[in-house]
């Protein structure tokens, strides 16, 4: 892999890292999630008439990436309202990467080699470790979402590949993503939206960039790599995420994942030179 794009997959999994936790500080997790998908949106609207339509081919996948990534919003909102996120959101990205790489082997055709596969396996096995000790009565919703982001990853992979364009691709998703839970507040919880986006509007545009940027740079690099080494590469934002864990949300984070977090370098390492 190219130091250019090793380099812009970390700046990827570090902007992805910064929403969730920003997600996860809000009073209110769902409302907060709204706030960012819908400012999200608002930024991709701006933007879209001055790149080019994504090709037809690519519809298809856009519309059913659309479904899948509104799903995802909701399950993150529910799985940070119950758990830590230093527990959850391991866990959620831990166990995509292995589905992506081994879907993608059999339905993208994609062949990697021996080393490339050892650092997907360190990543994995690093993040796993970081998720023991989780609230367990709450691991079905991390690793129901784990599927969601396995599926969307896959299908927007295709589908940017397909759009001759991956940036108006995720343009029009996050401006087509974004839009049904801000219209769902609006219609059943307007007064309260209104009054948390008063105090909490700057946290929503800031999680918007950080989002759209995140999956913007990551859905670029799957176009020229094997997407199975960008969705492991791009969880290393797990390490990102302990570090807000810790220091920022003042969460405890025990030794075992400080531990975790040296496999999942080890992982990157090997990724790099993959």
């Amino acid at each position: 892999m190219s130091l250019s794009i090793f380099c812009t997959v970390l700046f990827a999994a570090l902007l992805h890292a910064s929403w969730n936790a920003i997600v996860k500080r809000g009073s209110d997790t769902l409302l907060t999630t709204i706030l960012v998908t819908g400012s999200a949106a608002l930024i991709a609207a701006v933007l879209l008439p001055f790149v080019p339509a994504p090709l037809p081919r690519s519809w298809p996948w856009l519309a059913a990436s659309t479904v899948l990534q509104v799903l995802y919003y909701v399950l993150v909102a529910r799985t940070y309202r119950v758990t830590d996120m230093s527990a959850s959101y391991p866990l959620m990205r831990g166990c995509a990467p292995i589905l992506v790489a081994l879907v993608g082997t059999v339905f993208l055709g994609e062949r990697l080699h021996a080393v490339a596969w050892c650092g997907i396996a360190l990543i994995c096995a690093g993040i796993l470790c970081m998720a023991r000790g989780g609230a367990r009565q709450h691991l079905w919703l991390p690793l129901l979402n784990a599927g969601v982001i396995a599926t969307y990853t896959l299908v927007d992979a295709w589908g940017a590949r397909q759009s001759g364009a991956a940036l108006s691709y995720t343009l029009w998703l996050f401006l087509l993503s974004g839009l049904p839970l801000p219209v769902w507040a609006l219609c059943t919880r307007a007064p309260r939206l209104w009054a948390y986006a008063r105090e909490n509007a700057g946290f929503g545009v800031v999680g918007g960039i950080g989002t759209l940027t995140s999956y913007g740079l990551a859905l670029w690099a799957m176009t020229i790599a094997p997407v199975a080494m960008i969705s492991a590469l791009r969880e290393t934002s797990i390490l990102f995420g302990i570090l807000i864990s810790a220091f920022v949300l003042h969460e405890r984070v025990t030794r075992m994942r400080w531990i975790a977090a040296g496999l999942i370098v080890a992982g990157a390492a090997v990724l790099r030179v993959a």
